[in-house]
């Protein structure tokens, strides 16, 4: 190696396309999109199940995964029947990866009030404006963009939703983030300017933007919450197997009375919270009226239990969960940013409280 080259990084940050692609012939790329267009058509309880199950392997690829899921259903559900024909099929076999661009920089909770904007211009749309913290930017193909059609008074009314290609003249990308977790996946801002896209690529309605970003993200919640669990499960799993091979002042970490009562406490916490989150899928299942708040709810605990419960499964591995070379760390890492996306915390409160107040 040449001196004056720098050694090569000791991770390696790689978005896994190809591994996504095999995903996708297990029929994980359109999970709960209908059969006629290549999805699986499943259940939000099913893919709940099978993002866990994913986690336990690579919280930050499930994710994604998730991500993609859930703008193949927007397509499906709201998109036209052109729309559903000409893209669902290769995005349910992944070879046409995509993206879901709702926050902005200057508004990321408040998406009422997002400021991208597009203007009618005979059969196209002009679209101007940024987004921020977008998952698969610059690598995937399609992207699904929340804008605003209507006046910046209208609100929530006047959003409308998008279908952009990639290869369209004035779509640009910002530079990849450095996260501290996600990072098999890039994580960039979505730049548009007059970027001209047939109005045909609507999907929905003009106005209905909002809505189908509302009905989105509380599958979106689910998803994530699933992820979670799947890290705090492999968290456990490493944990108990580190906690029975470990030994000091002379026995088995196994043996110590607090540390078993942190592991039952650790266990107690992933089944209430995966608990939660398959009542709340049901409850989407069956378009159930507290279908959003049941989200919000499940969201809000099994994000921040399975999150303590990949920080103390850390804290069990002592100074070598610190350490990359032992995954609990990732799961750590992985899991921190699920109580902040889909609606942090905060907005899952806020959800909650409304519900029950109104």
């Amino acid at each position: 190696m040449s001196p004056n080259k720098p050694p090569p990084p000791l991770i390696q940050e790689i978005f896994p396309v190809e591994v996504c692609r095999k995903a996708a012939e297990l029929g994980f790329g359109g999970l709960y999109v209908r059969e006629d267009v290549g999805g699986s058509g499943l259940s939000r309880l099913d893919s709940s199940v099978i993002f866990e199950a994913l986690a336990t392997g690579c919280v930050s690829t499930t994710a994604y995964i998730s991500i993609h899921n859930m703008c193949a259903w927007m397509i499906d559900e709201f998109g036209s029947q052109e729309l559903r024909s000409k893209y669902l099929p290769h995005i349910c076999s992944m070879q046409l990866l995509a993206s879901y661009c709702l926050t902005e920089p200057d508004y990321g909770s408040d998406a009422a009030n997002l400021q991208t904007s597009a203007k009618r211009d005979g059969d196209h749309y002009v679209i101007n404006g940024s987004k921020a913290f977008i998952s698969g930017a610059g690598d995937t193909d399609v992207y699904i963009i929340m804008t605003r059609t209507g006046a910046k008074d209208d609100g929530a009314k006047g959003v409308t939703c998008f279908l952009v290609d990639k290869d369209t003249p004035g779509l640009n990308f910002g530079a990849k983030e450095k996260k501290v977790g996600w990072n098999s996946q890039p994580t960039r801002m979505v730049i548009l300017e007059d970027c001209r896209i047939p109005a045909t690529n609507m999907v929905g309605e003009e106005g209905q933007g909002f809505t189908i970003a509302m009905k989105g993200l509380n599958g979106g919640r689910i998803n994530i919450a699933s992820c979670s669990l799947g890290a705090a499960w492999a968290a456990i799993d490493k944990t108990t197997d580190y906690l029975k091979e470990r030994k000091q002042f002379g026995q088995k970490l196994s043996q110590f009375q607090h540390l078993r009562f942190t592991l039952a406490d650790m266990a107690a916490g992933l089944l209430s919270s995966r608990l939660m989150v398959r009542h709340a899928a049901r409850s989407l299942d069956s378009a159930h009226s507290h279908a959003p708040q049941l989200c919000a709810m499940a969201k809000l605990v099994a994000t921040e239990t399975c999150y303590d419960i990949t920080n103390k499964a850390l804290q069990l591995h002592g100074g070598y969960g610190y350490l990359k070379d032992y995954p609990v760390q990732q799961y750590m890492r992985d899991a921190r940013v699920h109580t902040i996306l889909e609606g942090t915390s905060e907005i899952m409160k806020r959800i909650i409280a409304s519900s029950l107040l109104n």
